[in-house]
């Protein structure tokens, strides 16, 4: 099952996607819906109005997470051929909604920075509440998968050693198009970002170190985890800091970032103002 937020003229809803429509469910956007107590049924079973899926306007999947929690150094290639170790444990930072824009919106270059920069990432979505939750308990409670290009201010990331404000630029993080539910994706999921038409990441999600599940487990032994938080599970190697000369976004920048099962984001850069 894939489900959506679209906007609709002075509302938005949440949708199942079907082919090339989408059918409203009862609630206001993803998050909500995911809130509601037998949420897998309602959106199995919900019938309201059909809208062409090719005029949509999607916001993002869930358009203000209570968390969004970000994982760093998480791809085993990519750590070995910087000659580090594998992490004992998860590199954990936070972003906030108003850095959340939909799949196809475009990205706001931050005046005050020179360095934006692309990580294409696999999504997680909390479907469930749960607080030190087991393996299997953490598997359960993952509603599904998404797409999200954590795009950082590399300039203002590396200011201190805590990268919050890197990270967290408002209008900047592309999320979406759609929550596909894990029954109708594997174990390994091919990632890639294009920028102005060139692939500069290419991966799979099976060469995570920590994986989604893993990841619940830990995060939930800290917090509670609620329906509708999104686990934003890390990038691989080839972002544009890391290459010689350095390369990042500039205005008109087309950012592409695809993971199969799932669809893709399309993003322009544009200048603040």
């Amino acid at each position: 099952m894939k489900l959506a937020t679209l906007r609709l003229p002075g509302r938005t809803a949440a949708v199942r996607v079907e082919g090339d429509h989408a059918v409203e469910l009862d609630a206001a956007d993803v998050g909500e819906l995911l809130a509601l107590p037998g949420w897998r049924e309602l959106a199995a079973s919900g019938a309201g109005a059909s809208h062409p899926t090719a005029s949509a306007d999607y916001a993002p999947v869930v358009p203000r997470p209570g968390k969004i929690l970000c994982v760093g150094l998480n791809y085993r290639a990519h750590i070995l051929e910087m000659g580090r170790e594998l992490p004992q444990h998860p590199t954990i930072f936070a972003k906030f909604p108003e850095a959340l824009i939909g799949p196809y919106d475009d990205i706001v270059l931050p005046a005050v920075s020179q360095a934006v920069d692309w990580e294409a990432e696999l999504a997680v979505v909390i479907g469930d509440t749960v607080r030190h939750a087991s393996p299997d308990q953490a598997r359960a409670a993952i509603a599904g998968y998404s797409i999200l290009n954590d795009v950082t201010a590399r300039d203002y990331q590396y200011r201190t050693l805590q990268w919050l404000q890197g990270k967290t630029f408002e209008a900047t993080t592309p999320f979406g198009p759609v929550l596909v539910t894990p029954d109708e994706l594997g174990e390994g999921l091919a990632l890639s970002c294009e920028v102005d038409g060139e692939t500069v990441q290419r991966a799979d999600t099976a060469d995570l170190v920590f994986g989604p599940a893993e990841l619940i487990a830990y995060l939930s032994e800290i917090l509670t985890l609620r329906p509708g938080d999104v686990i934003a599970t890390g990038t691989p190697g080839g972002v544009g800091h890391a290459r010689t000369p350095q390369r990042y976004l500039g205005d008109g920048s087309r950012l592409v970032t695809r993971i199969a099962g799932i669809g893709e984001l399309a993003n322009t850069a544009r200048g603040d103002g």
